[in-house]
């Protein structure tokens, strides 16, 4: 048997392990720093409140739909049926500042334009505490039923 085909008895060197150690430490490290210090969503399943706030937006009744979640789903399909390319982005939760019971909830929906792809932003303020869900988007007060809207400070009241 020639040297060549004969099996290696040597083991690996101790700087090669001591870099796959460092390797490993390295990316074990960088993942815990990102899950530290990630941004500021929020698992709804790991916040009471946060989960509170979607579920309060997304069964928020609609325009034209039982709730705000079956029209957001409604859209969507729509352009599918209509042969637009459309796609659904992921409902997120997000803190609106210091205070504990206010959180932003978005989403959006990604359509074909002629030439580019846009994106419409739903995105409404939840406060807990008077239980109220004001809409910060011009999409998201589209879907939101009219009286359910907040007084528009520029257009004045109707007279009797």
């Amino acid at each position: 048997m020639d040297s060549s085909t004969r099996p290696s008895t040597e083991e690996t060197p101790r700087w090669v392990k001591a870099i796959h150690v460092a390797v490993v430490v390295l990316l074990a490290g960088g993942a815990l720093w990102y899950w530290l210090t990630k941004g500021p969503s929020i698992n709804p399943m790991s916040d009471p409140g946060a989960a509170e706030a979607m579920a309060l937006v997304q069964t928020h009744p609609a325009k034209q739909a039982p709730t705000i979640l079956q029209a957001v789903n409604e859209r969507v399909k729509g352009m599918k049926e209509r042969g637009q390319g459309v796609r659904l982005g992921e409902w997120r939760v997000e803190k609106d500042g210091d205070r504990p019971d206010r959180y932003l909830v978005k989403t959006f929906i990604r359509e074909q334009g002629f030439k580019d792809w846009f994106e419409r932003e739903y995105l409404w303020r939840v406060d807990l505490k008077r239980k109220r869900i004001e809409p910060l988007s011009m999409p998201a007060e589209d879907l939101m039923a009219l009286s359910d809207l907040p007084a528009n400070p520029l257009v004045p009241p109707p007279t009797p």
